[in-house]
């Protein structure tokens, strides 16, 4: 998920390209809008939490037959996942790359880019987000 007004920016006199409060950062990303109204609609709760990962995956995709929604869906189901992580695994934040891309940095240093796994997952169920959340939670 490119976010233009976050890295592309024009630059003045002393200001940064790309905003540096993770808070803030955290808090726009975890919007996901059309991702937690699909999930109310099928009576899931997304209250950030490891089991509405599992939740999610039981949902009948029927977003799957609107080409128009299965991207946007995918791109909030990867934010929704990293939001899950930031909020749950220790060290866990957001990284916005100079290309306005969205990415996990793990205490580690290992990055994750679970938007891409997030449109996998819209497009056809696998990885499971849960499972993609425990491997994360592991490293």
């Amino acid at each position: 998920m490119n976010i233009p007004f976050l890295g592309h920016r024009h630059k003045k006199s002393g200001d940064a390209a790309i905003p540096t409060d993770p808070e803030g950062i955290a808090a726009l990303l975890s919007e996901c809008e059309l991702l937690r109204s699909q999930a109310a609609r099928a009576g899931v709760r997304l209250d950030d939490t490891p089991a509405s990962l599992e939740a999610l995956d039981q949902l009948v995709p029927r977003w799957r037959d609107d080409a128009e929604t299965e991207p946007w869906l995918g791109n909030d189901a990867g934010l929704y996942l990293g939001t899950v992580v930031v909020r749950t695994v220790p060290g866990a934040g957001w990284e916005i790359r100079p290309d306005g891309e969205p990415v996990l940095r793990l205490v580690s240093g290992r990055e994750v880019e679970v938007v891409e796994s997030g449109r996998a997952w819209a497009a056809s169920g696998v990885p499971e987000l849960s499972q993609l959340y425990a491997e994360i939670a592991e490293a």
